[in-house]
């Protein structure tokens, strides 16, 4: 059974960072594309960052060069770190993982982000 468990999230105030981790179980996380996504309320879920199991990364426009995406492939987790966050990042953010092969996607319960002062 895969499972997917986010962490990190909290309060933090404008300009502050963060960095949200997603612990994988149940599959080998080095042979599979990973990403975050966030849902801001009232809001679609929409992409923020994804890596390819090759390495290539790829950010949305509005957190380029504020947030990187990782992953350690010994200790099967996947990281987020945030800076420089602005109250238009607040949403609660997913870990995903897909299965390119059947097309299975799976995902995180989420983590709160708040950035307000």
């Amino acid at each position: 059974q895969v499972q997917l468990v986010e962490s990190g999230g909290e309060l933090v105030q404008p300009g502050g960072s963060l960095r949200l981790s997603c612990a994988v179980s149940g599959l080998t996380l080095a042979n599979y594309p990973i990403a975050w996504f966030r849902q801001a309320p009232g809001k679609e879920r929409e992409g923020v960052s994804c890596a390819s199991n090759s390495g290539g990364t790829y950010y949305s426009d509005n957190v380029k060069g504020r947030f990187a995406i990782s992953r350690d492939n010994i200790e099967n987790t996947m990281d987020l770190q945030m800076n420089n966050l602005q109250p238009e990042d607040s949403a609660i953010y997913f870990c995903n993982v897909r299965d390119s092969r059947s097309g299975t996607e799976y995902w995180g319960q989420g983590t709160q982000v708040l950035v307000s002062s």
